[in-house]
């Protein structure tokens, strides 16, 4: 039995607002609860409303700049620059910018509707 996984097709989640999501592992792709990988690229505009994750999130930023908004303080990350926002914190991501941001995004536990706790926008 080999001890590793290589992802050659991830699951791509079905999106309204234009953002990509592939997931490489997790609860959608191969129903790993304990952890998700997902690889997305937000477009220009794009938000989401503020949300309460029971899971700790990193998000690895590969090219353009992402917002956050993390208990009313703004971050704004650029290439290159990563955070990990700990679980029950109170977040909303959004690219309130002119490019596409690309970036990683890692959950522990993986993500899910469950827990992540949106608010109504």
């Amino acid at each position: 039995m080999k001890k590793y996984t290589i992802q050659n097709n991830p699951f791509v989640v079905p999106t309204t607002d234009g953002k990509i999501i592939k997931e490489h592992f997790g609860n959608a792709t191969n129903k790993t609860s304990n952890i998700s990988v997902a690889h997305m690229i937000a477009p220009a505009g794009w938000s989401e409303p503020f949300q309460t994750p029971e899971f700790d999130e990193y998000t690895f930023i590969i090219n353009g700049k992402k917002q956050f908004i993390i208990d009313d303080e703004e971050i704004i990350l650029e290439a290159g620059q990563s955070i990990k926002i700990e679980k029950n914190t109170r977040v909303q991501y959004s690219n309130p910018f002119t490019e596409p941001c690309e970036y990683l995004a890692i959950c522990l536990p993986a993500f899910s509707m469950d827990l992540v706790n949106r608010e109504n926008s």
